[in-house]
């Protein structure tokens, strides 16, 4: 446990960033009277959740591998916090859909059928707490093994610093 205290620590940052990033949605509006805007929106939270990767893995650098770091090293430290996230992902997303905003699914779903995307049928099988619940723990672990792929190699030492080196 002590081995991975430093990824634990980002885990819940990363959640608490997930959930204020949907309550920023939710208060501008695009998940109810600007809810045809909200397609392009989901995919710029990218950018804090990359940073947050790389600020984890940084901090496991600096605090746990005194300042050197290779790949494998950190790869590993990036997969123990994409396997914690998406083992909490359907808990962020039951408060997401329960206490954030509880009339996305409705909204959506009328949205949806109302714009000929979608049969009703086809909505109440697609935008509901259970598919999301599936969604969020697929898509976690397919965009967190990503960004820990790239993320490893940003952060791992170039070489081991010095005996004069201040790290």
């Amino acid at each position: 446990m002590r081995n991975i205290k430093i990824e634990i620590k980002w885990v819940l940052i990363f959640i608490v960033m997930m959930l204020a990033w949907v309550f920023l949605e939710k208060s501008m509006g695009w998940h109810n009277e600007k809810i045809e805007d909200h397609a392009a929106v989901p995919s710029l939270v990218a950018i804090p959740a990359v940073l947050i990767y790389i600020f984890a893995l940084l901090d496991k650098r600096k605090n746990f591998y005194h300042g050197v770091i290779n790949y494998y090293q950190g790869f590993m430290a990036g997969l123990v916090i994409t396997l914690i996230v998406a083992i909490l992902s359907p808990f962020s997303q039951y408060i997401t859909s329960e206490f954030i905003t509880p009339d996305y699914f409705t909204n959506i779903i009328n949205y949806s059928v109302s714009t000929g995307e979608m049969t009703q049928e086809e909505a109440d099988s697609y935008f509901n707490l259970q598919s999301y619940m599936i969604m969020s723990v697929v898509g976690a672990l397919i965009m967190g093994i990503a960004t820990s792929t790239v993320v490893a190699v940003i952060v791992k030492s170039k070489s081991k610093p010095s005996a004069f080196s201040s790290e």
